[in-house]
């Protein structure tokens, strides 16, 4: 390998790794894949996207049968976990999707390499790496050289992590054992979804959050109402505090709050920090070719996601943007179609993005904080689930759509989602938002009846006062 100059080298086989390869291997170049893992996938199939959905999927079908129902007029005895096999069929699942990724390598001619990646200085235009393994050392040798390393769990100096009582994300999708009491440092997405599973399966979760609301980024009623849901799952949310210290003893963990009231302790079993993620870097030695991160620990690229290093590109969460699996992959993809002289593009304005939780939470475009902040005009409509028939069906009513459009022209600038299957309704508002749809487009649009979907329909007219059903 060390003799053959490929096309391109692509360090990291996550969302934006492996399918950067697999379109730059369409598009007729040669490709070598650089991975530390012994599975292919990044952190999002092995230990972030995949597995904690499948552990939602299932903790709320728990959750379901032990609490809902008999509301459907179906009786069954009281249910039983067993954790083992639930923690199996997620394994299974992230077995069949990393060998999906294999498979797809053999078929497009992909090579794949198991080891740490460092760069070395360039010779001339050829890109140099050096994949250690257990096996020893080999040089690479190519054209370009893609850097999709992905992220990595933010440690706070005060809490580090043991893998035992303070536990990151990756830690908390293996537990062994429901804890009795688990708190969570951080209401971001990965806090929620994760303190999410643990309530379902009879955790006593409580969240803290230094902001004064839970997932910052989003709509503050959509982030109000989830909040609301939450609070009648049994999970407590405390806005406006921080965890200064923990200590252990024989009775569990002792934390030290500050909150908006003052002082106060909690015991519990374990401690999830779940603060951010932040670039992955360390050991691919930016410096051997003159790179260097900014102040947020990344790369500056250009718009055809190259560095300041010529032949050396970045994408996923690696750059500046949202730290989404489907924003790197749609990078991964325009960075390859430029790489072969095509002038494709991400439009960043309509990526959407997804809160797991029940209820869900999906997002795409501008809320209203941003609208107001940037001074831009907008109307609101929103329908609730409530009136929802077929969320009423379901027994999922809580929540709501709502639409922001400008009031002349009808042009649609965000659309925010709280309610069941959130994550799969925001398809269609990020392919009116993709073609500078309105809300005539989503109005005249015929829906079936009754679905989910005939929310947006109504969000929609709900913007000029013209709802049917609200």
């Amino acid at each position: 390998m060390s003799e053959q100059i490929v096309d391109l080298i692509v360090i990291g086989s996550g969302p934006g790794g492996y399918v950067a390869a697999i379109r730059a291997a369409q598009l007729g170049f040669s490709v070598v894949v650089v991975e530390k893992r012994a599975a292919l996938g990044g952190v999002c199939l092995n230990e972030g996207c995949i597995p904690s959905k499948a552990l939602l999927e299932s903790s709320e079908h728990f959750f379901r049968v032990s609490h809902e129902l008999s509301e459907h007029g179906i009786e069954v005895s009281a249910a039983k976990l067993n954790l083992e096999q639930m923690m199996s069929r997620k394994t299974g699942i992230i077995d069949k999707l990393t060998g999906g990724i294999t498979g797809l390598f053999k078929k497009n001619k992909i090579v794949s390499i198991t080891g740490q990646a460092e760069l070395l200085a360039s010779e001339g235009s050829t890109k140099k790496v050096k994949v250690m393994s257990g096996e020893g050392s080999q040089e690479l040798s190519g054209k370009s050289i893609l850097l999709a390393t992905g992220s990595e769990a933010i440690e706070l100096p005060h809490l580090p992590f043991n893998g035992e009582t303070t536990i990151n994300a990756r830690d908390a999708l293996s537990l062994t054992e429901v804890p009795k009491r688990l708190l969570v440092v951080g209401g971001g997405v990965i806090g929620l979804e994760l303190g999410s599973v643990w309530s379902r399966l009879g955790a006593e979760v409580t969240v803290v959050e230094m902001l004064p609301q839970i997932i910052p980024q989003a709509d503050p009623q959509v982030a109000q109402t989830l909040q609301r849901s939450l609070k009648k799952q049994g999970i407590t949310i405390l806005l406006k505090t921080r965890l200064d210290k923990i200590e252990t003893t024989e009775n569990g963990i002792i934390a030290s709050l500050t909150t908006n009231k003052g002082e106060q302790q909690l015991t519990c079993d374990k401690v999830l920090v779940a603060t951010g993620r932040r670039a992955q870097t360390a050991g691919l030695g930016l410096e051997a070719v003159g790179l260097t991160t900014n102040k947020q620990g990344q790369l500056e690229v250009d718009e055809d996601y190259q560095t300041s290093a010529p032949g050396i590109y970045a994408i996923g969460d690696l750059i500046p943007g949202p730290m989404l699996a489907h924003k790197a992959s749609e990078e991964g993809v325009v960075f390859a179609e430029r790489l072969a002289g095509q002038k494709s593009s991400v439009n960043y304005q309509v990526i959407p993005a997804v809160t797991y939780t029940w209820p869900e939470v999906a997002t795409v475009g501008k809320n209203e904080v941003e609208l107001k902040e940037e001074n831009i005009p907008y109307k609101a409509g929103k329908f609730f689930f409530a009136a929802s028939g077929r969320a009423l069906c379901m027994g999922m009513s809580d929540g709501f759509v709502k639409i922001l459009a400008d009031p002349d022209s009808g042009r649609i600038h965000g659309i925010h989602i709280v309610g069941p299957q959130a994550s799969e309704l925001i398809a269609e508002a990020t392919t009116v938002l993709s073609f500078a749809g309105s809300i005539h487009d989503l109005a005249v649009t015929c829906h079936a009846h009754p679905t989910l979907a005939e929310a947006l329909k109504e969000a929609a007219l709900a913007v000029n006062k013209e709802a049917i059903h609200a």
